[in-house]
């Protein structure tokens, strides 16, 4: 039951009461005996103010108990309890002439279903404090090894080095690859900014190609066309959870001698003819930020197959110091190392990773049922060969009238969001556009729609149907 989230006993230490607060994410837990009389009410804001003031994570939470709190009395009318809330108090335990905790009373005031919300729900807090605790909480520690070791067998690599975040991924894989002033780099129309600001950031030149239409992924006939003798690579983003045809890259590639680096930020476990997307070129390139199908809050992941390039990878990303001879820089490197912290995380999301790829492809089949042959509504597409992965259920909305859905849901409660802007559109980057044509539409039509872990079907079915109506009129 809800309401069984929230209480902890009064022997529990402030670790036990964050971990009551972390199951229920309501920021709050009722303290009780046995028999569940309330003795107090803890925020987390109240533990916060105990550790800063010098308690421990070990200090029982009765010594830090306030005398003053608001509660509910059981038969009370919502007018009642609403009266006793207010910006700092909306949550208040509701209690029976004896004082025992029979319910609970939350106002809110923006019920919204988010776009995405991280699954925190298993070992996460426990590493983290386990981290915190060891003190090693900076860029070395267990979690590290161990995050990097995990996530590279699932990309089926044999090297994983963690770094800071995503976009510096790319950046960071670049650089090792030498990749600088004078060097082209064949990028997709249809991506996040980041995929072109890293090349930019190594003084490399992008050339933006557009993408195949079925897919939404970089085309390699619009690769083939791009290629000329100042080409030294290809970055293929596997947008939106969908690997792109990777067999046809990678021969261009072999042809030219060029360098691939995978941009794999939105397609973790995604596979291509049965390989894992990060595994195919010189390079693949992680984002764990707080929307990602893992995360770490924070952070990314550079994987490969090459050890030269594992170490190259790890010496710049320390600032180019000799892993033989300390604070001896043999190379201008960089600080782009993931926190003992951030790796606590992801070692957390990595036992359950599975579980949440299988979570987020029912999520899309459950769409998928309440929305297909929908007129004027396309799914992604599952494409021969490629195993898609659901990020976010993303489809296209036709004849123009995608932004109205995203006003009309998001009027309803429900965040959604559009496809990200080409490339190409914006006028910093105009001057690299090669082809865009299909970018062009795609981008226009895109609706990304509420993907997480623990969202309920009734969410789904919902929004279901308010686009089947709204898409309708």
């Amino acid at each position: 039951m809800e309401l069984d989230k929230m209480l902890c006993e009064e022997n529990a230490t402030l670790l036990g009461v964050l971990y009551t607060i972390n199951t229920n994410t309501k920021g709050t837990a009722f303290i009780v005996d046995q028999s569940k009389i309330l003795l107090g009410v803890v925020t987390d804001g109240d533990v916060r103010r105990a550790l800063l003031s010098g308690k421990q994570l070990d200090t029982k939470v009765s010594e830090v108990l306030q005398n003053h709190y608001v509660i509910g009395s059981l038969g009370d009318s919502y007018e009642t309890l609403l009266s006793k809330t207010n910006s700092k108090i909306k949550i208040l335990p509701i209690v029976d002439e004896n004082k025992r905790v029979v319910d609970f009373f939350e106002y809110r005031t923006d019920i919204t279903t988010p776009v995405s919300s991280p699954y925190l729900k298993g070992n996460e807090l426990k590493y983290v404090t386990d981290a915190v605790l060891s003190t090693w909480i900076s860029s070395t520690g267990k979690y590290i090894d161990q995050f990097e070791q995990e996530f590279a067998t699932f990309s089926e690599c044999d090297y994983g080095v963690a770094v800071s975040n995503g976009t510096v991924a790319l950046h960071l894989a670049l650089a090792t690859l030498g990749i600088g002033e004078g060097d082209e780099v064949i990028i997709p129309d249809l991506t996040f900014a980041a995929t072109i600001n890293a090349v930019l950031h190594a003084n490399a030149t992008p050339v933006i190609v557009d993408v195949e239409k079925d897919s939404w992924c970089i085309d390699p006939l619009e690769i083939k066309k791009a290629i000329t003798k100042n080409t030294k690579a290809i970055i293929p983003v596997h947008i939106y959870g969908q690997p792109c045809e990777m067999d046809s890259i990678m021969e261009l590639a072999n042809q030219h001698n060029l360098f691939v680096v995978e941009d794999c930020a939105e397609a973790h476990g995604a596979t291509y003819k049965g390989r894992k997307v990060g595994s195919f070129g010189h390079i693949g390139c992680f984002s764990f930020f707080a929307n990602k199908i893992i995360t770490t809050g924070e952070g990314g992941m550079c994987v490969t197959n090459d050890a030269k390039q594992n170490l190259k990878l790890r010496q710049l990303r320390d600032h180019g110091m000799s892993k033989e001879k300390r604070y001896w820089h043999e190379e201008v490197g960089f600080n782009y190392r993931m926190t003992n912290l951030q790796a606590a995380i992801g070692v957390a999301q990595m036992e359950k990773v599975n579980e949440i790829l299988d979570e987020r492809m029912s999520i899309g089949s459950m769409y998928s049922s309440g929305l297909n042959g929908m007129n004027g509504f396309e799914m992604q597409k599952k494409l021969q060969d490629r195993e898609k992965v659901v990020w976010l259920y993303s489809a296209l909305i036709k004849d123009n009238k995608r932004d109205e859905v995203l006003k009309e849901l998001k009027e309803q409660g429900y965040d959604a969001r559009p496809f990200f802007y080409s490339l190409s559109e914006m006028e910093i980057y105009q001057d690299y556009a090669f082809s865009n044509k299909n970018s062009l539409e795609i981008s226009s039509e895109g609706i990304n729609l509420p993907t997480y872990v623990g969202i309920s079907d009734d969410v789904i079915q919902n929004v279901s149907k308010h686009l089947e109506r709204f898409i309708d009129k």
